[in-house]
């Protein structure tokens, strides 16, 4: 992997979907959260649906966007319920929608229903708002490789922009009962942009802490990077 990719700070910092996705977060937490993305020039703050309004009025008109999560982090929530958040989100100032897979869909390989999902939900973003960036959770820390190669070629056929490796919230244990590693890897990232091409973003996600992780990661090539470490990440540019 490269370790700098002759990258500077704004230019890594502007690859960073800078991320607070606690339960617990407030309102002022959250204002206080975006005048910090403003500050380093991140892509995007990504936050739960309920502070879309206070991120929206707080970055309104800056070059740092408004990213939120849908039927998050299960992905269980049916065609529906997807568009129905979106809308809202949408109707919220969000430019960015990150949706959580349907694993079901996935683990039983109905292609057709989950392309048809993915298409519906997708044209239903566009004519609300044309500009508004669509990204795939995957949970790639679940899926055979297989899975992420058809997963990812139902998003591209649906016209989405990014596919995304995980939440970073998906619980699994091994025989040992401990938790099992459930954020991005380079393998996939790597499988992930081998099969997508550069048709579309890939952006990775989960248990992603420090500067080299994150440059190994867009070596991979991951063109997006999210964490709730990003003003470390950037810090420790070298």
């Amino acid at each position: 992997m490269f370790y700098n990719l002759g990258m500077d700070r704004k230019q890594l910092a502007g690859m960073i979907d800078q991320t607070l996705l606690s339960p617990l977060a407030t309102d002022e937490q959250v204002e206080r959260f975006c005048l910090e993305a403003l500050e380093y020039g991140f892509a995007s703050v990504c936050i739960n649906p309920v502070h879309v309004k206070k991120a929206a009025s707080v970055l309104k008109g800056s070059g740092t966007k408004v990213c939120t999560v849908v039927d998050f982090p299960l992905g269980a929530g049916g065609e529906k319920s997807k568009i129905s958040q979106a809308d809202i989100c949408l109707d919220d100032g969000a430019e960015e929608l990150d949706f959580v897979i349907d694993l079901s869909l996935v683990k039983t390989q109905r292609w057709d229903l989950l392309g048809s999902q993915l298409k519906n939900i997708q044209s239903s973003v566009a004519e609300k708002n044309p500009d508004a960036v669509t990204k795939l959770i995957l949970e790639t820390c679940v899926l055979s490789d297989e899975e992420i190669v058809s997963s990812c070629r139902s998003a591209m056929e649906a016209g989405f922009g990014f596919v995304k490796t995980s939440t970073g919230f998906y619980i699994a244990k091994g025989s040992d009962g401990k938790l099992l590693p459930n954020g991005a890897t380079v393998h996939a990232v790597s499988l992930m942009r081998k099969t997508v091409g550069e048709s579309m973003g890939v952006k990775a996600s989960g248990g992603i802490h420090t500067t080299k992780q994150a440059l190994d990661l867009i070596g991979a090539g991951a063109s997006r990077i999210g964490a709730s470490a990003g003003v470390q990440i950037v810090d420790g540019l070298k």
